[in-house]
């Protein structure tokens, strides 16, 4: 057991050589084949579903568990798909960038094609299992929502991300999908108004994926994968990620001001120095060497690694003011 390794994975992505791989247990390296530490982004997805659902008295805690259970595995599934479809297609050879800053199983040849598959289908078998179940106990939508979530698991790494689909496709899981679909499950009817909150929640996960694709724009266009900061150009790229953020908060603050939202959702501009940090690296081209004092283990994430900061703490704030409104705190 590798409890200290679990933690590792679960808030960075450890670059191991074989011997240490070889030394570990088998949760920590399925957390490290997975790529855990991002699938923080979708708990807080179902967490975000979970607490709109409360609000409506509608709250049900083994639903929401399995629910959520079903979309971090189907999550896990698509980034050990992601790398597989990569790899395969020959876009991770050569020290490409993924390979740069975290284990890729397959690349670094830790894991067999045979075990490799068996994690895949252990992962994806237990989100397909999680994801029947919802259906068998909730019908309506569920069935239609869990077909659209294997579609973006199947297809997000390609065609999607090859023809700057990768980031609309993220915005749309992890808003309306994830938040809408959580909400659905437990309350058994869609809702707009969570449709739109849940938009403005998942602008925090599509600039991490923006940043990462800014990161590596140029060896992307290289290998002609034409993500949407390909597409757009780096400069262009970049103004938009400054613009997603700043709609989150003036978004929060919109929803206040008209009376839909608590006024505990104004406690995200706590965050306002880390946005400004971000929003200074954002403005000018990636540097070409990671600056003095800058983690080595993070290089050569750095775009995304700014987004990811602020993504973690913007959500964290954002899930608890939602939480204590939840508590009765008066309006």
């Amino acid at each position: 057991m590798n409890p200290k390794v679990w933690a590792q994975a679960l808030n960075t992505m450890p670059k191991l050589t074989p011997d240490e791989w070889g030394r570990l247990d088998v949760i920590a390296r399925w957390l490290i084949a997975t790529r855990a530490s991002v699938l923080f982004m979708t708990f807080m997805s179902a967490a975000l579903g979970g607490l709109l659902a409360a609000a409506e008295g509608v709250f049900d805690w083994t639903i929401w568990s399995i629910c959520c259970l079903g979309l971090v595995f189907a999550h896990a599934t698509n980034n050990l798909l992601n790398d597989y479809t990569d790899s395969r297609r020959g876009i991770d050879r050569d020290n490409y960038y993924r390979n740069q800053y975290g284990v890729h199983v397959l690349e670094d040849g830790l894991l067999s094609p045979r075990r490799f598959w068996g994690y895949v289908g252990f992962t994806g078998g237990v989100a397909i299992l999680l994801g029947l179940w919802l259906v068998w106990a909730r019908s309506g939508l569920t069935l239609d929502l869990m077909l659209a979530g294997a579609f973006f698991v199947l297809f997000y790494t390609w065609p999607l991300k090859y023809y700057g689909l990768g980031e609309p496709a993220v915005l749309l899981v992890w808003g309306p999908l994830m938040v809408g679909g959580t909400y659905y499950v437990m309350a058994g009817s869609w809702s707009w108004d969570v449709t739109w909150l849940s938009l403005l929640y998942a602008l925090g996960p599509t600039t991490v994926l923006f940043g990462k694709h800014i990161d590596k724009l140029d060896l992307d266009e290289a290998k002609k994968v034409r993500t949407l900061p390909v597409i757009l150009g780096e400069s262009r790229a970049r103004s938009w990620v400054i613009g997603m953020l700043a709609l989150q908060y003036l978004g929060c603050i919109g929803l206040v001001v008209s009376g839909r939202a608590h006024w505990l959702l104004l406690a995200v501009l706590v965050n306002l120095p880390v946005l400004r940090k971000l929003m200074q690296a954002f403005r000018q081209p990636k540097p070409g060497a990671a600056p003095e004092g800058y983690p080595e283990n993070i290089w050569p994430l750095w775009f995304s690694a700014f987004a990811f900061d602020h993504t973690r703490k913007f959500t964290s704030v954002f899930i608890l003011a939602l939480l204590l409104a939840q508590l009765g705190i008066p309006g």
